[in-house]
């Protein structure tokens, strides 16, 4: 049995998944009805599913998919790929399916057509390729069509009970996955294998995917990338980043290990980048914006005379938004978006200094009504292995 597998009885789980999807009903058409649009069309293009997800419980494994949601009917799920729709009719979260045939697009345009709408938002309409949103202007002429990226995105930034018990179950693979990669660490172990160590501990334990960059070695290292056949040394820091998904939901740790015993930049920097994360989630309460949580991180670099590594030169993003996408809001300096009370994202001031070299650390959180909750379990210190030479 894996984590996954509920044991609550199969009725009170129906309950209360039918109890979720009116309430992402409700929150959808509210957001639809302030911006005065008759129908949402929300694509998805292999790489960018969330927003199918959201409406069908189901990630779909075609090339394109699409959810058309009427302001006033139950929503119609599009994939080119017709054993999408099999799935999508047995979880049962949409009222129909149809194929989506690039060649013959009928089935899109009659449904189109079906609603007659005035004002049409797409979600996604940034990725929607150019002969799909042809023939979507073409099936209703009149109608005005503009995006919605934003408008689905801000709808799924507040995580409903239903979604955190499933960020919660992220959050256990997160501690497995993590203790699977110290176990592991020891002198000439390629990092390939400490990512097959992690994803078989985790995949046992019912995860659908994960995302994991790697880093190994000292000082000289600027940034994580997909394993490599580099193999250990004594004394390599052993940087991660390690996001599993778990029905559906993404949720990320950040740490780094020691091969051996930690030395004086490690430990200095271990205890800059831990003074940063503490810094973030100090700040952290309903109505934050992702740049003040991003400018109390970065404060504590520019305290110590490391500014310049917070920029753009040495780094991405000062954390980011968790959900049904791994890379959501982003925390950076600049980005005002309020992160409302149940909103969930990861604080994590990943960047290189002179210290130590790339250093990774960060917890995701939880806004609460008063702060935050931190949601994975693993202890936040500069992991050793112990004397290995």
């Amino acid at each position: 049995m894996t984590i996954d597998q509920a044991t609550k009885p199969a009725t009170s789980r129906a309950a209360e998944d039918l109890d979720e999807l009116a309430l992402r009903h409700q929150r959808v058409r509210a957001a639809m009805a302030e911006q005065d649009l008759d129908v949402v069309l929300a694509y998805g293009p292999a790489w960018r599913r969330e927003n199918i997800r959201y409406f069908s419980d189901v990630t779909p494994a075609g090339s394109a998919a699409l959810v058309l949601f009427p302001a006033e009917s139950g929503p119609i799920a599009f994939s080119t790929r017709p054993s999408d729709l099999t799935d999508f009719a047995r979880r049962g979260w949409v009222e129909r399916t149809r194929r989506l045939d690039p060649t013959d697009p009928a089935e899109l345009t009659d449904a189109l057509r079906e609603f007659r709408p005035k004002r049409i938002g797409i979600a996604h309409h940034e990725l929607v390729p150019l002969g799909l949103m042809e023939t979507i202007r073409a099936a209703v002429p009149s109608a005005d069509v503009v995006p919605a990226t934003a408008l689905l995105d801000t709808v799924r930034l507040v995580k409903s009970d239903w979604e955190l018990a499933r960020m919660r179950r992220s959050a256990v693979v997160c501690a497995a996955g993590w203790e699977a990669f110290v176990d592991v660490l020891e002198p000439g172990l390629p990092e390939y294998q400490i990512v097959a160590e992690v994803e078989a501990r985790i995949k046992n334990l019912g995860a659908e995917d994960n995302f994991m960059l790697i880093a190994s070695g000292g000082d000289e290292v600027r940034g994580m990338t997909p394993p490599s056949a580099r193999l250990l040394e004594t004394g390599d820091m052993v940087r991660t980043e390690l996001t599993p998904k778990m029905n559906g939901y993404w949720l990320q740790i950040c740490r780094s290990a020691v091969v051996g015993k930690a030395n004086d930049g490690q430990r200095k920097s271990f205890d800059l980048f831990n003074e940063a994360v503490e810094a973030g989630i100090s700040v952290v309460r309903p109505g934050i914006t992702a740049h003040e949580v991003a400018v109390a991180q970065n404060d504590v670099f520019r305290k110590y005379g490391y500014g310049e590594y917070c920029t753009s030169q040495y780094t991405r993003v000062r954390g980011h938004g968790h959900g049904l996408h791994l890379d959501e809001t982003p925390i950076i300096e600049g980005n005002h978006t309020a992160l409302p009370e149940n909103s969930v994202f990861i604080i994590h001031p990943n960047t290189f200094t002179p210290l130590a070299g790339y250093h990774v650390l960060g917890d995701p959180v939880r806004v609460t009504a008063d702060g935050c909750e931190v949601l994975i379990t693993t202890e936040r210190k500069l992991f050793e292995t112990g004397d290995l030479s």
